[in-house]
């Protein structure tokens, strides 16, 4: 009882050192001096920060309406709460106008704002940290040459005690390194491209990469499978899902069009990828397809069967969940076969042939519930594949006996462990 006692202070003096160190390191970020008179800019700088920017999909997160780009207010959902995103135009009450270039600098690397505020790591601060300074330098031309607009910061609903900011300062210790980036000499010029832009303005591994209990990224699982706004990001390394091997070709496609035939078409939080990496120079895409492509060449040849255009078999007779997948097959034939797979071919105009759809073999369901709930429609304005949401169609039984078929007999895999609970979740969003 002692001993436990005294391992109970320990606890409780360590985490008031912890606290203590968070405040002291909170407490010595002064604020910068607004600046009054935004400086000029050459236009070959702002339009290098316009490619930068898009890149970053900066526009993904700080635009709601798109009347009004980089003015903020997306709803940003974390497992500690809800951050909303801010405005990033150069106005100078309510956005960045009284942001010098050494505050702007400062946010980017150190994740602090102009007042000295800890910003939380939804703004993904700790991989722009990694930014050579006249990216950095090239991105805040572009962003205060953007038509100045109103819009003040909503209020971010974070959950106790993640809405005490100086609990940031301690996540930083764990997760921000501000070392210069460092490319690799043993790789090609193209393959360092990639991987420069990859890790910091595109954050590939924000979504990609596990996180730990704290939120920050399990680096010793790089690439391996994460989070994004509910859906499942998969594995981009060796333990990639993908039933055919990526070529570089088609994931370069994919990056740009959004559109992989063998393999999956964009829905989700990737259209936002696809949308603005399709406005960016396409150098930079193929090398961070160059980059990301040498990982997922490391996964194993899969044994999966090539199967002909037709469609997916009706389930055995002694299939130990027959009702259900009996009830997931007559689903699938009523609102999936005559697109997907009755008579198509893996033409660029074809639905994808489900067996060969990522989606089916993810580790986790989410992904293909959303797909299936809501549709794949493009973003306003864009062109691109599309396909219905069945989620006024199918009731809850449906959505999971179509999902549980097509991951037994379309991937030929186990069951998943959670699907009731991703078709819930999914309909309580």
């Amino acid at each position: 009882m002692v001993k436990m006692r005294r391992h109970r202070w320990w606890l409780a003096l360590a985490a008031l050192a912890v606290l203590a160190l968070a405040a002291f390191l909170f407490m010595g970020r002064p604020a910068l001096e607004p600046q009054t008179a935004p400086p000029r800019f050459d236009a070959t700088l702002v339009a290098r920060g316009a490619n930068l920017s898009r890149l970053g999909m900066c526009a993904a997160c700080h635009t709601v309406d798109p009347a009004r780009p980089f003015a903020g207010g997306l709803a940003l959902k974390t497992p500690f709460g809800t951050v909303y995103s801010t405005n990033i135009t150069p106005d100078a009450q309510t956005g960045i106008g009284a942001w010098s270039e050494a505050a702007f600098t400062r946010a980017m690397r150190e994740g602090v704002a102009r007042d000295g505020r800890l910003l939380y790591p939804a703004f993904p601060y700790n991989h722009y940290t990694k930014l050579a300074q006249d990216d950095v330098r090239a991105l805040y031309a572009y962003f205060m040459t953007r038509p100045a607009l109103a819009a003040p910061a909503r209020e971010n609903r974070m959950h106790f005690p993640f809405n005490f900011r100086p609990l940031v300062a301690f996540w930083n210790l764990l997760y921000l390194d501000e070392s210069p980036w460092q490319g690799d000499p043993q790789q090609s010029p193209q393959w360092n491209r990639g991987a420069y832009v990859a890790n910091t303005l595109a954050h590939c591994t924000a979504c990609h990469t596990p996180r730990t209990a704290l939120g920050g990224p399990d680096l010793k699982r790089q690439l391996d499978g994460g989070d994004a706004e509910d859906w499942y990001a998969p594995a981009l390394n060796a333990n990639s899902p993908s039933p055919l091997p990526w070529t570089r070709e088609h994931l370069a496609a994919y990056l740009r069009t959004g559109i992989a035939p063998e393999h999956a078409v964009a829905g989700g939080p990737m259209q936002d990828v696809v949308v603005n990496l399709a406005q960016a120079d396409a150098r930079d895409v193929e090398a961070i397809a160059t980059y990301i492509h040498s990982f997922l060449k490391q996964a194993p040849a899969r044994t999966t069967p090539a199967r002909q255009a037709g469609s997916l078999p009706a389930p055995a007779e002694n299939d130990p969940d027959l009702a259900r997948m009996r009830l997931g097959y007559d689903t699938y034939m009523q609102a999936c076969a005559s697109c997907h797979d009755l008579g198509r071919g893996a033409s660029s105009g074809a639905a994808l042939q489900l067996h060969k759809a990522v989606a089916l073999y993810d580790p986790d369901p989410r992904s293909l519930v959303h797909i299936i709930r809501d549709g794949i429609e493009p973003p306003e304005g864009e062109t691109g594949r599309w396909m219905p949401g069945f989620a006024t169609v199918l009731n809850d039984a449906q959505l999971t006996a179509l999902a549980a078929y097509l991951r037994r007999y379309g991937a030929r895999g186990q069951p998943w462990e959670r699907l009731d609970d991703a078709v819930k979740k999914a309909r309580e969003q």
